[in-house]
C-alpha cells in the first residue's frame, strides 16, 4: 500500500497516443501512413544515391540537397515503428529507456535538418550575391567540414537532454498526446522540479531551431535587395525561381515546428487535436 499510495512512483513505461476517438478506424488511418513512408522511404533513398553515381551533380546544391534527404531518412526510421505500431497493432507501450533514444535522435534528426537548411541558404546566398567566388568557396572539403561541424554542434546540444530526463522519477499521468516522445512532452510527467529541463529545452530551442531560421531569413533578405538591383527582368525571375522551392519547405518544415513547440509550453486548451495534428505534419510533410 505504501508503493500505491507514493506519488513518487516510477513508471516502467509511458503510453503513447495515436488520435483520441478514432480508435475504430485505425486500420484504415494506418494505409495512408504506411503510403507515405514507402514514399519517402523509396524517395529519399534514390535522391543521394542519384546523386552519388552521377558526377555532374557532384555540385555544393546537391550534396547539400543529399544531405537533407539522409537526415530526412534517419527522422522516418526514427519515427516509424512507434507510430505504425501504435496505428496498426495498438501496440502503445514504451518503456523509458527506448523513449529517451527516440526523442534523442528525433531532435537531433530535426536541428540537423534545420542545420541542413541554413546551409543551403548560405549556398544561394553566394551564389547569387558572389557568383564569382561560388565554386572557390564551397570547395568539397570546405563542405565536408561545415556538415561535420553540423552534426556535432547538434550532438553537444541534444545530448545532455535524455541525461536530465533520466535523473527523474515519473508519478503524473503517463499518457503521451503522441504516438512518439518528445522531451517537451515528456520532461513534464516527471515528479521534480522540471524548471532547469525547461531552461535548457529553450535554450537548445534558441541555438539551433531559431537561431538557424534568423540567418535563413537574414540570408534571403540580402538575396531579395541583390535579385531586386538587377535591371533585366528575365535574369531577376530566374534567380528567384532557383529558391522558390526551397522557401515552400523551409516554410513547411519552421511553421509547425515553431508552433507545436508553443503549444506545448503555453497551450491549454481542452482539445488535443491541433497539436497532434501539427505533430504529424511537421515530421512527414517536409520528408514527403
Amino acid at each position: 500500500m505504501s508503493a500505491v499510495n507514493d506519488t513518487k512512483f516510477k513508471f516502467a513505461v509511458f503510453l503513447l497516443t495515436g488520435i483520441p476517438g478514432q480508435e475504430d478506424v485505425y486500420l484504415c488511418i494506418s494505409i495512408p501512413f504506411c503510403l507515405m513512408y514507402l514514399i519517402l522511404i523509396v524517395g529519399n533513398s534514390v535522391i543521394p544515391f542519384i546523386i552519388k553515381t552521377d558526377p555532374s551533380l557532384h555540385e555544393p546544391m546537391y550534396i547539400f540537397l543529399s544531405m537533407l534527404a539522409v537526415t530526412d531518412l534517419g527522422l522516418s526510421i526514427a519515427t516509424i515503428p512507434t507510430i505504425l505500431s501504435t496505428f496498426l497493432f495498438n501496440v502503445r507501450e514504451i518503456s523509458l529507456d527506448a523513449c529517451f533514444a527516440q526523442l534523442f535522435f528525433i531532435h537531433s534528426l530535426q536541428c540537423t535538418e534545420s542545420s541542413v537548411l541554413l546551409l543551403m541558404a548560405f549556398d544561394r546566398f553566394i551564389a547569387i550575391c558572389n557568383p564569382l567566388r561560388y565554386v572557390s568557396i564551397l570547395t568539397l572539403p570546405r563542405i565536408s567540414k561545415m556538415g561535420l561541424v553540423c552534426v556535432l554542434r547538434v550532438v553537444a546540444i541534444i545530448f545532455p537532454l535524455p541525461i536530465l530526463l533520466k535523473r527523474f522519477q515519473y508519478c503524473h499521468f503517463n499518457v503521451l498526446s503522441h504516438s512518439y516522445c518528445l522531451h517537451q512532452e515528456v520532461m513534464k510527467k516527471a515528479c521534480l522540479d522540471i524548471t532547469v529541463n525547461s531552461i535548457y529545452g529553450l535554450s537548445v530551442a534558441f541555438f539551433t531551431m531559431w537561431l538557424d531560421s534568423l540567418l535563413i531569413f537574414l540570408c534571403y533578405v540580402m538575396i531579395l535587395k541583390t535579385v531586386l538591383s538587377i535591371t533585366s527582368n528575365t535574369e531577376c525571375l530566374r534567380a528567384l525561381n532557383t529558391c522558390v522551392s526551397y522557401l515552400c519547405f523551409v516554410l513547411l518544415f519552421y511553421i509547425p515546428e515553431f508552433g507545436l513547440s508553443l503549444i506545448h509550453r503555453f497551450w491549454t486548451g481542452p482539445s488535443p487535436l491541433l497539436q497532434i495534428l501539427l505533430g504529424y505534419i511537421y515530421l512527414l510533410v517536409p520528408p514527403l
